[in-house]
């Protein structure tokens, strides 16, 4: 019996004191390794809904995934990626 590994994104959505977070995609995988390296290129590759102009970006690893930091002109946000496996 084949794993059934994931990759969850979820973002933050909205302005001010309003934000909340939002799935944003999924990603199925056989295995735990490519579940893993394609949430790090996601960590340095993903294009968030926000900020719209991004300036620079934090990825850290953080137990069973990514948080990452993406500033922009006026403000920062933050996604994370969480790597999984269905049970």
């Amino acid at each position: 019996m084949s794993s059934n590994w994931w990759v969850v994104i979820e973002e933050q959505r909205g302005a001010g004191d309003g934000r909340s977070w939002s799935l944003s995609e999924t990603f199925r995988f056989e295995d735990q390794e490519s579940a893993e390296a394609e949430a790090l290129r996601l960590a340095r590759e993903y294009q968030p809904v926000y900020p719209w102009s991004p300036k620079s970006r934090t990825a850290m690893r953080i137990p069973g995934g990514y948080l990452v930091i993406v500033e922009g002109r006026t403000s920062k946000f933050h996604f994370r990626l969480t790597v999984g496996e269905a049970i």
